[in-house]
């Protein structure tokens, strides 16, 4: 669907051939230690940390004759989790086939996001009732950790980069139907919870234990406190595709904000949030409520060009996705990795609530942080390798190198 050829999207830092890198092999049968890091851990940011790998977790204590890695100088962070993210590498997620998916899978795992949950756009009901089918059989392998679906339940006010023939109202029946195709799979649907239905709707996914999202909505505050108090738990890509904050019509972001509830989803790309905005969410929602997500669609990783989201056409150009007939965002083409950076050197977050944003706090919404989100024992070895300018240098997903770290 691009109109130009791929590009080698592995980070910068994981690429050359200088003589003064080497490059690490795979971890052998006798696992493996990582020193001398900067390692961001629950507790906080330790110095000369000292991390063991054996098999596919982190382990308290490493194996006898397990090989050590000097990684002063260098941070060690868990693997990204990702709720919101349509493609990349020039994949769609909503409508690839499986290799296409994997694809845009590996695209954003070489980036550093180790878990993936994989969102749809709006289409005819039929179309993601199967789309689901097929991303439901590569969750079950292990290659994504869940589908989201946006759309088609969402403000005809509010569209953004959807098909404004598509939309419904979210009957809950229907809303059903998608979460049964997904067998098992459903993690999150973005509902516009003012619409018909949109109430009853939040509430069938809590009983099914999906989450329910506001976004792309048109609602009041009190229609967004009622939707909370039905079940709803997510703002998606908070600011964006919702009513701006009024002092005498506070609408959806102030609701979405004061809530202890709801996790509150932020596209940290320079383009759909001024920092101020961001450091707003950060103060009233606080760091154990933001999560960072890409929302990227099949240009991120791959480049400038002509692409389809869903049924529309999207120009990206300087690396910024808009509809080519109205000019309005159609997503990004974020790489976790990128906000990360942007987090910590643009915006000054301390690096614990960046990572917590990218990590901890997505894995706890998915019901995943006893296996990802963080770097203790007993956990996936998801981790990331980065230089002291936070460009990332390697990416382990199950104990297994993505990215084989070539250090100085």
């Amino acid at each position: 669907m691009a109109a130009n050829e791929p590009h080698d999207s592995a980070p910068s830092g994981a690429r050359g051939t200088a003589r003064s890198t080497t490059t690490l092999p795979q971890p052998g049968s006798n696992g493996l230690v990582l020193d001398g890091a900067r390692a961001v851990l629950p507790t906080g940011v330790i110095q000369n940390a000292r991390l063991a790998v054996e098999g596919t977790r982190i382990t308290a204590t490493p194996s006898e004759n397990a090989q050590v890695i000097d990684l002063t100088g260098h941070w060690l962070l868990p693997g990204f989790v990702d709720l919101h993210n349509h493609g990349g590498g020039g994949a769609s997620f909503s409508s690839g086939t499986a290799d296409q998916i994997l694809t845009g899978v590996h695209t954003h795992r070489v980036h550093g996001t180790t878990t993936l949950v994989v969102s749809t756009v709006t289409d005819e009901m039929d179309v993601l009732a199967r789309q689901a089918g097929l991303l439901s059989e590569l969750a079950e392998q292990g290659e994504i950790a869940g589908i989201h679906f946006e759309g088609p339940f969402i403000s005809p006010c509010r569209k953004g980069a959807h098909s404004e023939a598509l939309l419904r109202d979210p009957d809950p029946a229907e809303v059903r139907k998608l979460v049964d195709a997904a067998r098992g799979h459903a993690k999150m649907v973005t509902l516009a919870t003012e619409l018909p239905g949109g109430i009853e709707s939040v509430r069938l996914l809590a009983e099914h234990g999906v989450i329910a999202a506001v976004g792309h909505t048109d609602a009041t505050y009190e229609q967004t406190v009622a939707a909370i108090d039905a079940g709803a738990t997510v703002a998606t890509h908070l600011y964006n595709a919702m009513p701006q904050i009024g002092h005498r019509a506070p609408g959806p972001i102030a609701a979405l904000l004061e809530d202890e509830r709801v996790t509150v989803e932020l596209i940290n790309d320079g383009t759909h949030l001024h920092p101020a905005a961001l450091q707003l969410a950060f103060h009233h929602a606080g760091p154990d409520r933001v999560a960072f997500i890409t929302d990227a669609m099949d240009a991120a990783g791959f480049g400038d060009g002509r692409y389809l989201l869903g049924p529309l056409e999207v120009e990206v150009t300087d690396g910024v996705a808009r509809l080519a007939d109205s000019g309005a965002i159609a997503g990004s083409t974020l790489t976790l990795d990128r906000a990360l950076r942007r987090a910590v050197t643009v915006d000054k977050l301390p690096v614990e609530h960046a990572v917590a944003a990218l990590s901890a706090n997505p894995a706890r919404l998915l019901g995943l942080y006893d296996r990802v989100g963080s770097l203790e024992p007993g956990k996936d070895a998801d981790l990331l390798v980065l230089d002291a300018d936070f460009t990332l240098k390697g990416v382990m997903r199950k104990g297994a190198w993505v990215v084989v770290p070539e250090l100085s």
